[in-house]
């Protein structure tokens, strides 16, 4: 066995736990060898998710599984249980699970290379220093801020992340050439509420200011923006996706809801004539933009007309990808203890009907790119060892994928003409 100890991170939930991880996997680099293989290491660390109550059962099943059979298997290993369900559940969770090693919530993950050599009883190489990056493939994801303002009555993330912190400009673009130097052709901008970048710090800048900045970092191919409140799409913004080449024509906005009645209880602006207005600005500023969103079936009060209203409102959009979530009422939050809970026979049931909706409309969209040229970055090869990649508009895990007919190195771009649709996926013959 090596001197060295081995660490395996495993990471559940959003794109914000893949940057926590990154920075996790970075700090440990120089004490400790870092694998993909689970099977290899002595230390597990399970990067949890806790934002929803599926998220935090998918989270305590994976803790179970490796505390159980995989700790036992062999004499000298730990498990470590990080990021957001520690954060949320405290000392609850710790008293619950005696069997976990150690907790590490967001707060202190600066400070996992020495959890990790206390557990272990190894030598760091050298006291951790401020987390760094690695750019983990030809995409990577660059979180601007931490935390929320807002205080919408179904989420549980200001209690876990707490208040909106931006990070500096400077702290940002030196991030993103870190990461292009290290191979990454793909950045893409994350956060709890990106829109509201800037509001916090001197002279209060704006997403705007942030995006032509990153965009012309050098060597840098793609920017992809994620997680855009409505409220926050300025007419500045679309000038600079519209203008800057660098920028993806994508568009990642959580509406959630189309009722105004909904809305309003879930302390949110907005209804169905006015993202509609929305979205079509955004058409006519960015033409050829894909539009992404989250929706939200089954909240307290949703009368049935209220259903209605918001399947309307996903065939009338048109948008490309639509992410549907049955609500799951979520200790702590005001919502989970308002009147008119819809059950949860009926809250599956709607659930599924705007999913049939939603996959209706964006299988028609993506039929639409058949035959037409599309820039394509490659990602990789599947299960089946098929090459695999994405269009502009196409992010990362959720929005399908082009399947191509050659071998290509990932981080390739190539011009592809798509010559068939799967579903979400699309089939395409590479040009150059």
């Amino acid at each position: 066995m090596s001197a060295r100890r081995v660490v395996h991170i495993l990471t559940l939930g959003c794109p914000k736990n893949e940057v926590d991880s990154d920075r996790m996997a970075a700090s440990l680099a120089p004490s400790f060898d870092l694998v993909d293989d689970l099977d290899a290491a002595d230390v597990a660390i399970v990067n949890t998710c806790s934002f929803i109550r599926e998220a935090t059962e998918e989270s305590i099943g994976t803790v179970l599984g490796l505390t159980g059979e995989w700790k036992a298997a062999r004499p000298g290993r730990f498990v470590i249980v990080a990021g957001c369900m520690p954060a949320r559940y405290g000392d609850e969770l710790a008293a619950s699970m005696p069997e976990v090693d150690a907790f590490v919530p967001v707060a202190s993950e600066a400070g996992l290379a020495r959890v990790v050599a206390g557990l272990t009883g190894s030598a760091l190489v050298s006291e951790p220093a401020a987390p760094t990056r690695t750019a983990p493939g030809p995409s990577a994801y660059i979180q601007v801020a931490d935390g929320c303002h807002r205080r919408c009555t179904f989420c549980t993330i200001p209690d876990i992340r707490g208040d909106y912190v931006s990070r500096s400009l400077p702290d940002v673009l030196a991030e993103a050439r870190l990461l292009v130097d290290g191979g990454a052709r793909e950045l893409i901008l994350v956060g709890q509420d990106v829109s509201s970048w800037g509001r916090d710090l001197p002279g209060a800048p704006v997403l705007a200011d942030l995006v032509r900045e990153v965009a012309r970092v050098e060597g840098l191919s793609w920017l992809r923006l994620m997680y855009v409140q409505p409220d926050g799409i300025t007419p500045e913004l679309l000038d600079v996706m519209a203008t800057e080449p660098t920028v993806c024509r994508y568009l990642d906005m959580p509406l959630q809801h189309a009722s105004r009645p909904v809305l309003r209880r879930m302390a949110r602006s907005g209804d169905a004539a006015e993202f509609l207005r929305l979205i079509g600005v955004i058409r006519d500023l960015v033409p050829g933009v894909f539009l992404r969103t989250t929706l939200i079936s089954g909240f307290p009060g949703e009368t049935r007309d209220d259903a209605a209203r918001l399947v309307d409102f996903v065939r009338d959009a048109g948008i490309d990808y639509v992410g549907v979530f049955e609500y799951s009422a979520e200790e702590g939050t005001p919502a989970a203890t308002m009147d008119a809970q819809v059950s949860a026979r009926t809250r599956r049931a709607r659930t599924q009907r705007l999913r049939d909706a939603a996959f209706e409309v964006g299988t028609e969209r993506a039929a639409l790119l058949v035959g037409r040229t599309l820039a394509v970055l490659v990602e990789g090869v599947d299960e089946d060892g098929v090459t695999i990649g994405r269009h502009r508009g196409q992010a990362p895990e959720i929005d399908g994928l082009v399947l191509l007919d050659r071998d290509l190195e990932p981080g390739t771009l190539v011009e592809v003409e798509i010559v068939d649709a799967l579903g979400y996926d699309l089939v395409g013959e590479v040009r150059s």
